[in-house]
């Protein structure tokens, strides 16, 4: 799914030129679920950007199901984003002016999905999310974990190939981060390939591989026998 070979990203200013990521290489396999480590400001989320294709590395190839994505317009990032990919924030990026319901429906309505379809599939996530019972309240009316799980929502919505998580549980007690890492097992066992970006070694242990960057390249790979997902109440 995501080929990424000898990429570089650099930020410049007038100066200070400063290498996020140094030769990256990286496979990640359709289906994976891949938990991307390292100290603050080694490149993680540099990384998760551009897989993201919010930003477009300075140099290297990166193929998005065999296709070259590198060098794309931001235009033509928006097209390929959409019912391709899915984000889920530390921060939920839930709008408050919206009700829950509205925030899930939101991707399905920029996809230009008819609006009793758009009904259906909203129903459909926010009740396997156990959030249903919460569709007409907005979002500075629930907890931090009912937040992450309507932002979960609104991520797998369009159903899409993949899921990046930015320390999906770095705003969450103990007890709702495991809930939050169950959903996504639950998402991946389902075969949405995901890559969590995550300082927690205890989240790390939900993925098949985990990948360690520091200063800006990988410097450690290994596998992982995932924790089990416990079964969701």
């Amino acid at each position: 799914m995501i080929q990424i070979k000898n990429l570089k990203k650099t930020f410049r200013t007038e100066e200070v030129e400063t290498l996020a990521l140094n030769n990256v290489n990286l496979d990640i396999k359709e289906g994976e679920f891949v938990a991307i480590m390292g100290p603050s400001g080694c490149g993680k989320s540099t990384l998760l950007n551009i897989i993201g294709m919010l930003d477009n590395p300075t140099e290297g190839s990166y193929k998005f199901g065999g296709h070259e994505v590198a060098n794309l317009k931001e235009r033509q990032r928006t097209h390929l984003r959409k019912g391709n990919l899915g984000f889920v924030f530390q921060s939920f990026n839930l709008i408050d002016e919206l009700t829950i319901f509205e925030n899930v429906e939101l991707p399905l309505i920029y996809l230009n999905v008819k609006k009793e379809e758009r009904r259906e599939r909203v129903k459909e996530v926010l009740e396997r999310m156990n959030i249903s019972h919460r569709e007409k309240h907005f979002p500075q009316q629930l907890s931090g974990g009912q937040q992450q799980r309507v932002a979960i929502s609104r991520a797998v919505v369009t159903n899409p190939k993949l899921i990046l998580a930015d320390e999906p549980t770095g705003n969450l007690d103990s007890k709702n981060g495991i809930e939050v890492m169950n959903l996504l097992t639950e998402l991946n066992r389902d075969d949405t390939t995901i890559v969590m970006v995550t300082h927690s070694d205890r989240d790390s242990h939900y993925a098949h591989r985990v990948i360690n960057l520091f200063d800006g390249q990988i410097v450690t790979e290994s596998q992982n026998k995932p924790i089990t997902a416990s079964v969701l109440s």
